[in-house]
């Protein structure tokens, strides 16, 4: 195992595969943002009471390693700032890779901020209620 660990809330895991891979057999990189994205509207919502948390922005965002089919993706979250109608969420995304006669290993292999912004049924923003 790494020497470094996440940082964060337990958000998502699931196994990256194979039908999420280019022809060399690494995840594609709109897959790893996506589970990111879920991940963080998982916690955002969590802060802004159960309220519809939608996309804004993703900023920082910075791929460290590829992700193989078969590894086990983990995706944390860390709220970084709750505004009057939007939270930033920290995410790191890690990987447990199992490698056949080796120990299994734990890599960061993505990272990055979200914005999301609570809207209402029609979609306007609403505020967030502390």
């Amino acid at each position: 195992m790494s020497s470094e660990q996440p940082q964060g809330e337990l958000a998502l895991r699931v196994y990256a595969m194979p039908a999420d891979t280019n022809v060399y057999g690494q995840i594609f990189g709109g897959w790893v943002l996506g589970q990111m994205d879920i991940g963080g509207a998982i916690a955002a919502g969590q802060v802004a009471g159960g309220l519809r948390m939608v996309t804004v922005a993703v900023d920082a965002m910075k791929f460290h390693k590829p992700i193989n089919k078969g590894d086990e993706v983990t995706i944390y979250t860390r709220i970084g700032r709750i505004g009057r109608t939007s939270v930033a969420v920290d995410i790191e995304c890690w990987v447990r890779r199992r490698t056949p006669g080796a120990p299994v290993t734990q890599l960061k292999v993505t990272e990055g901020r979200y914005t999301f912004v609570a809207v209402d049924e029609n979609g306007n923003s609403i505020e967030i209620k502390k």
